[in-house]
């Protein structure tokens, strides 16, 4: 007899629909074909245990299960579930009429309870738009899938409540979720605030700025001096996560494996925070299986990358493309696929090797040494970085202040109120949503300046040999200064305080 059940293989951050074919017929053997990795080839040992230890088994006949389309590489072992409701629809031992009307998926114990999948969220829609009637999955996943509208969604804990769902009907209820009210769960909760930084007004003042355009950033300044502890609360200043934003992130960390267990929604900007020993591989993503990196998981949120000169030069080289692009396409023999990568990047680094600024009257370092440890971030890569910020230590007499600082609430005001404009700006743009991401060919008509401006910029690029590219940034940086003023044309005002956030930028930076 031939049943057909269906699955779903991810690709990326999207899925595609896996047929598979169980046949039944005479002899005495087991077949699995369509390109399935180990992982998929082991499962008959566990679907074998598992349905011995729940009073069912795999007929001793021959089984020939075919998985469809045969070009696609199965990988993983959440396939077990719809191969053993398949040999057991095929083999009779449960009603076949609708099992498949339904995708499948779920990792099988060896006593048949059902372990959790990664991807659950992509599956769950892709099968609502195959017109599929549910999906069927571990409970630990579901309220993940359940955040699709218009699909019945089961979560089972064992297999014998999906062989009693196929025979009875009633052993299952729809998880069902609204997904406004779960995306309204917990946002805007956090632990830091602005309020308990002591001092550090103008550092404070260019990350508002860095927020409001969702600017590239990088602090400089001695141990100590609380480059992290700024770093850690940006967030708190972020403009929440749009419902759009938040189903592309969950995605991509569902795909990860990194939503926690009867997660739904992620409702908060992620803050991604590698170590500096990360591979490319991990920052990037990719593989012989192409899986998602940190920069892809920091998408809609923040990359922080502390100690900046640390990480491996060619790791650092590899943002270049993604952070210009806001995607990474990671490329295979086999397969090439597209990756998210929009993200705010935050870094940090001492001034010198010692960690203090260079002073060559006191210093013991060499001008040379101190050189040597800055080019190890390329110009290019500064180039990227909107803001260059130096953050000086606190002096004791505003440590010890007892009045708290401007709070996180009231600076995320603005910024909200800077990003609406850029909404607002940029509708009838369908890739464009702040001041970072404007196009040269928007910036001749957004980013207008007068003579007067005009020539503070000539100035600035004679003296610091800015490259084109600083060039451009200095003018975003400007437009989102403006917009935080609520004026609709950059005054020269502007441009000056953007010019002094490039305090890295000068000629004769390594390439």
């Amino acid at each position: 007899m031939l049943v057909k059940t269906y699955g779903s293989a991810v690709q990326g951050v999207d899925a595609q629909s896996i047929t598979i074919e169980v046949n039944i017929g005479k002899g005495i053997n087991f077949f699995l074909v369509g390109l399935p990795d180990n992982a998929v080839k082991e499962s008959q040992k566990r679907i074998d245990a598992a349905l011995k230890n729940n009073d069912y088994k795999i007929p001793g006949k021959g089984i020939t299960i075919n998985m469809a389309p045969a070009d696609i590489k199965k990988e993983g072992s959440a396939y077990d579930l719809p191969l053993a409701i398949g040999i057991l629809a095929a083999s009779e031992q449960i009603q076949p009429e609708s099992v498949g009307d339904y995708v499948i998926m779920g990792e099988l114990s060896l006593d048949g309870e059902l372990r959790p999948i990664k991807g659950a969220l992509p599956i769950a829609i892709q099968a609502r738009k195959e017109g599929f009637k549910g999906f069927i999955l571990p409970e630990q996943n579901a309220r993940e899938a359940a955040i699709v509208n218009d699909l019945d969604v089961y979560g089972a804990n064992n297999i014998q409540q999906v062989i009693d769902f196929f025979d009875k009907g009633n052993s299952l209820e729809p998880l069902v979720l609204n997904t406004r009210e779960e995306f309204s769960k917990n946002v805007n909760q956090f632990d830091l605030d602005f309020q308990d930084v002591k001092g550090q007004e103008s550092v404070k003042r260019a990350l508002e700025i860095s927020a409001a355009g969702s600017h590239n950033i990088i602090l400089i300044g001695p141990p100590g001096c609380g480059k992290t502890m700024l770093a850690k609360r940006i967030p708190t200043i972020l403009p929440p996560l749009t419902l759009e934003e938040a189903l592309e992130t969950t995605k991509i960390h569902s795909v990860s494996g990194y939503l926690g267990e009867n997660t739904g929604l992620l409702t908060s900007r992620p803050f991604r925070h590698p170590h500096h020993t990360v591979s490319d591989v991990a920052l990037v993503g990719g593989g012989s299986n192409p899986k998602p990196g940190e920069i892809s998981l920091a998408h809609n949120g923040i990359l922080f990358l502390d100690e900046l000169p640390e990480f491996k030069r060619a790791v650092l080289e590899v943002l270049r493309q993604p952070i210009e692009d806001g995607v990474v396409t990671i490329s295979r023999a086999k397969i090439t696929v597209d990756y998210p990568a929009s993200f705010m990047l935050v870094a940090s680094m001492n001034p010198s090797p010692s960690g203090d600024f260079y002073d060559p009257e006191t210093s013991s370092e060499s001008e040379q040494a101190v050189l040597r440890y800055l080019n190890k971030v390329s110009g290019p890569l500064l180039d990227r970085i909107d803001l260059h910020i130096e953050v000086q230590p606190v002096p004791f007499e505003k440590l010890s202040s007892k009045r708290a600082g401007e709070s996180s609430a009231s600076i995320r005001e603005r910024v909200i109120e800077a990003r609406e404009i850029q909404i607002d700006r940029f509708r009838s743009e369908p890739n464009i949503h702040n001041n970072s991401q404007l196009t040269p060919k928007l910036m001749k008509v957004h980013c207008q300046i007068d003579d007067a401006g005009s020539q503070l910029l000539k100035n600035a690029v004679d003296k610091f040999g800015l490259s084109a590219r600083s060039y451009n940034r200095i003018l975003k940086v400007s437009r989102t200064i403006a917009d935080l003023e609520q004026s609709e044309t950059i005054q020269p005002n502007h441009l000056a305080e953007a010019i002094q956030y490039r305090s890295l930028d000068r000629e004769g930076w390594a390439t």
